[in-house]
């Protein structure tokens, strides 16, 4: 079993709902997960709005014949879905159009924030969409989701113990696990001359002048990041604590060559960088093509992360979504999905289908020992001002 979990919190999903807040104070998820992740070439038309036509002929005099109302339009046999850029396999939707004869309406968002204003300006006609575990706890909060029906979906009992009764989704009601991974270290050894073990060997590195270095451009990553190498919980509401995370990397301005938004894997196959702070899933691919691109999870600790597939409250078709959903599922096609994204997967009967080379990387499938360094990012509730207070300071320091 994998069982990450930060001081007194004891499960793999962080089990203890007290250790989350449940009120969304600032109404916006403060932070873009992983914030990514991975290779999706196919990407179909926007989403059309399917509408009801009705027409009435006025009549002429009051023995004239009435209206005759036009037969309701068939609702098209389709699925709409709403996921991270770059995060499907061309082929998985192909073939599900072919087994099932639903078109599968697939649509990009770039990060978080996209994903839930759009749900929040609604209505929406998407049946599908794959928030981030932190993301999945607010709009839970927020009624956007609605109930599967699991007799409709006989391959949820595939899904890893681990990632039943998440504490983002009690139960599963709502979604289904899609991908898991880790936020760390991608580096080109030839750059760095020896293997880096966690941030110490980084910012040594930086120091000496000796490598580019960039981090996420994301204020709960980066300054998570940061804190674990201090000692602290990424989590932390401490001001203190974050403003002590938030001086480190002002000192650290001149050895920060970007604060990269989701590019820095494609930067350090460029060979622009020596060093990115950056999503597993996205230093792997490169890793294919480039022996010298390695993937460490710092050893003071990483951020963990889930995406899920969740099914909205309204719908349009929602028997089709739980279809896809189903198929997703599939041992084949779970282990088809994470083959080419590189994540890791939530499905328990897929993992013997995992390549080999994959299922024994620990930067992929961490030890016990490393999975219980690993961290969810959770809501900070009044604390989310301080980090971005903090944040932008960063930003503004390193412009200089």
């Amino acid at each position: 079993n994998f069982c990450p979990f930060e001081e007194g919190q004891s499960a793999f999903f962080q089990w203890s709902h007290n250790n989350i807040s449940a009120d969304f104070k600032n109404r916006r998820i403060e932070m873009n997960h992983k914030m990514k992740v991975i290779s999706k070439f196919f990407q179909f038309a926007p989403i059309l709005l399917l509408v009801l036509v009705s027409a009435c002929a006025p009549a002429a005099t009051p023995t004239a014949e009435p209206a005759t109302e036009v037969a309701p339009v068939p609702q098209d046999n389709v699925v709409n879905v709403y996921n991270w850029s770059d995060y499907m396999d061309e082929s998985i939707l192909a073939d599900f159009e072919e087994k099932f004869g639903v078109t599968v309406n697939y649509t990009e968002y770039g990060g978080m924030d996209d994903l839930i204003d759009v749900l929040e300006a609604g209505p929406v006609d998407y049946d599908l969409v794959v928030p981030a575990d932190y993301a999945v706890e607010y709009l839970r909060n927020e009624s956007m989701f609605g109930a599967p029906d699991r007799a409709n979906m006989p391959n949820f009992g595939n899904i890893a113990p681990t990632f039943i009764n998440p504490y983002f989704d009690p139960g599963n009601r709502y979604c289904i696990p899609y991908q898991w991974g880790t936020t760390g270290i991608g580096y080109n050894i030839q750059a760095t001359g020896k293997e880096i073990l966690g941030w110490g060997d980084v910012f040594d590195l930086a120091v000496e002048g000796r490598v580019r270095l960039s981090l996420l451009a994301d204020p709960r990553e980066s300054l998570g990041a940061v804190l674990l190498f201090l000692g602290y919980s990424p989590n932390t509401t401490n001001p203190v604590e974050i403003n002590e995370a938030a001086e480190f990397l002002k000192a650290h301005a001149d050895q920060i060559v970007s604060y990269a938004p989701d590019t820095g894997s494609e930067l350090l196959a460029a060979g622009e960088l020596d060093i990115a702070h950056d999503y597993s899933g996205d230093i792997f691919q490169h890793m294919e093509n480039n022996p010298d691109i390695r993937y460490v999870i710092p050893s003071e600790g990483a951020i963990i992360w889930s995406d899920n597939v969740c099914l909205l409250a309204n719908a349009p078709h929602k028997e089709n979504a739980e279809m896809f959903m189903n198929y997703l599922l599939d041992p084949e096609v779970g282990a088809a999905l994470s083959n080419y994204l590189r994540y890791a997967t939530p499905n328990q009967a897929a993992l013997p289908l995992i390549n080999e080379s994959d299922r024994n990387d620990p930067g992929l499938y961490p030890s016990e020992d490393v999975l219980s360094k690993l961290f969810f990012l959770t809501d900070v509730g009044e604390a989310t001002q301080v980090y971005e207070d903090a944040w932008s300071e960063i930003l503004a320091n390193h412009a200089e």
